[in-house]
């Protein structure tokens, strides 16, 4: 799928979107991303995500997941 000038998506064919950019520019229809060109929606969501893990998370795992990840790091050479 096409992508404008600061990644957002735009429909496939031409004609398509010929008329979401008309609809834009007369405000019929409003673009769904955020000032630095990402996605509202996706950005709400990844704002949750890290945070609803680590508070589901017990300490003991969070320390093995970040000993596993200490691991992973020293033995990449």
């Amino acid at each position: 799928m096409p992508k404008g000038p600061k990644g957002e998506k735009r429909p496939a064919d031409v004609v398509s979107n010929a008329i979401k950019v008309a609809r834009i520019a007369t405000g019929e229809d409003e673009e769904d991303v955020t000032e630095d060109g990402k996605d509202a929606a996706a950005v709400s969501l990844g704002r949750k995500g890290g945070k609803a893990r680590a508070e589901s998370l017990s300490k003991a795992k969070r320390a093995e997941i970040a000993k596993k990840a200490a691991a992973a790091r020293w033995n990449k050479s």
